[in-house]
């Protein structure tokens, strides 16, 4: 069946009325099919048929099969609507990307039940978050858990706690609205080794919402990579896809291998 998987809907329906009108005879030779569908296909759709065939479906049933296939095709969403490229950058000629500010205010605006934030690099990032402070402040308000990277500068030997504090004040001082109720924040305790064997850093960067659309990209929480950096992601509106990477930061936390800064 991988030959008619590979079909459009508009070739499904050219190869189904070939078969109901009888201009397609078995034994359904590529030769016949390539005048029907493109011909780098029509050896497997040959092969496809013929087994259909030689499984006991008859004529009608391979039309009614291909009508089948041709409603099932014609219901999916094309991988425009469910992926989106996403760029920040100089203008560039023709391109008609959105950008990622307008992309990430969007999720942040949008939000109804939750929010999951993973990011590497914070910059005075109090306009980036503050519409999702907002948000937070709404009513239904949405669960907000952000993943952020906590740094220990090379060489320095200041205890973790006191590592960890300082991170609180920052956050709170320069990345987030004042007087604004905080989200939960995780961190990847081996950020934090002074041994450079053992270090490790929480370097993924994406948002997920309310369990059906994620957004995966190379921008950092900071203003110049919100809006003016080279920076390249994907919109993906895709619940599978969102709901795994919440069952892996959700494992992170199980496991012990995050822990809360905030």
């Amino acid at each position: 069946m991988n030959g008619l998987l590979a079909l459009t809907v508009s070739d499904l329906a050219a190869l189904k009325e070939a078969l109901r009108t009888g201009r397609l005879p078995a034994p359904f030779l590529p030769t016949l099919i390539e005048r029907i569908v493109p011909r780098a296909v029509s050896g497997d759709v040959s092969a496809a048929l013929q087994g259909m065939i030689a499984s006991g479906t008859n004529r009608e049933g391979l039309v009614a099969a291909l009508e089948l296939l041709a409603a099932a095709r014609a219901q999916q969403p094309s991988i425009d609507e469910v992926i989106e490229l996403v760029t920040t950058g100089p203008e560039a000629g023709t391109v008609t990307n959105r950008d990622t500010q307008v992309v990430v205010q969007e999720l942040f605006r949008n939000a109804e039940r939750s929010v999951l934030v993973a990011g590497y690099e914070l910059y005075q990032a109090e306009p980036v978050f503050r519409t999702l402070a907002d948000r937070m402040g709404d009513q239904p308000r949405p669960t907000v858990q952000m993943f952020l990277n906590v740094k220990r500068p090379f060489g320095d030997t200041t205890t973790d706690s006191e590592l960890i504090a300082a991170f609180g004040y920052r956050f709170r001082n320069e990345h987030w609205p004042t007087d604004r109720a905080l989200p939960e924040i995780y961190f990847d305790p081996r950020s934090l080794a002074i041994d450079a064997k053992r270090k490790a850093v929480l370097h993924a960067k994406c948002i997920v919402v309310d369990g059906r659309t994620a957004f995966v990209s190379s921008a950092n929480f900071t203003e110049a990579a919100q809006e003016r950096n080279i920076e390249v992601g994907v919109l993906v509106r895709s619940q599978v896809v969102a709901e795994r990477l919440i069952t892996f930061f959700s494992a992170l936390i199980a496991s012990g291998a995050v822990r809360r800064a905030l």
